[in-house]
């Protein structure tokens, strides 16, 4: 890809993660009990990590147009704090849930951002150029592929049971299809 088509990519990229990450922040205090409460903190914590990278790799592309592996971006984005949003604000996703602050509505709404963004990645990855950036983004899709199965998961527990899964024994980050 193009620099200026990548750093433009990205920075849809980083606010559509800033978005769920400010999502996931308030769904995790509206959440009706702590398994529920756990779960979108565990979402909001790996997306600030997905904001990290992209803004590391967006700053990496400026100084010499170049592409940084997953590990090395957010090792530079933790060193530095760059790249951490200070306010979010409100979004589309934070008002939908508080019209509507019911676990159910929570974690639909949420798989509908996490369809977004599989979509959103699969389309940059089809354009990816380089193996430095088809090895990232794939990575973040695979990442986004976690959460869908994980609130899959959920939306199905609540809906069949009435109650969220119980705690999570794996890491999204290491969980393939």
């Amino acid at each position: 890809m193009p620099e200026t088509k990548i750093i433009k990519d990205l920075g849809i990229a980083y606010k559509t993660e800033i978005r769920g990450y400010a999502f996931y922040s308030a769904a995790s205090m509206v959440a009706s009990n702590d398994r529920g409460k756990n779960v979108f903190a565990h979402l909001a914590k790996e997306e600030l990590d997905h904001i990290r990278v992209i803004s590391a790799i967006v700053e990496a592309v400026k100084a010499d147009g170049g592409w940084i592996g997953f590990d090395e971006a957010l090792k530079r984005s933790v060193s530095t704090g760059e790249g951490l949003p200070i306010f979010q604000g409100e979004n589309e996703l934070i008002s939908r849930l508080k019209k509507n602050p019911t676990d159910i509505n929570a974690v639909n709404i949420a798989i509908e951002n996490e369809d977004s963004a599989i979509e959103f990645y699969s389309r940059l990855l089809g354009e990816a150029g380089t193996a430095g950036e088809k090895v990232v983004l794939t990575r973040l899709l695979e990442m986004e592929k976690g959460h869908l199965k994980i609130l899959r998961w959920e939306v199905e527990s609540l809906t069949k049971t009435g109650f969220w899964g119980d705690t999570m024994e794996f890491s999204v980050e290491m969980e393939k299809d």
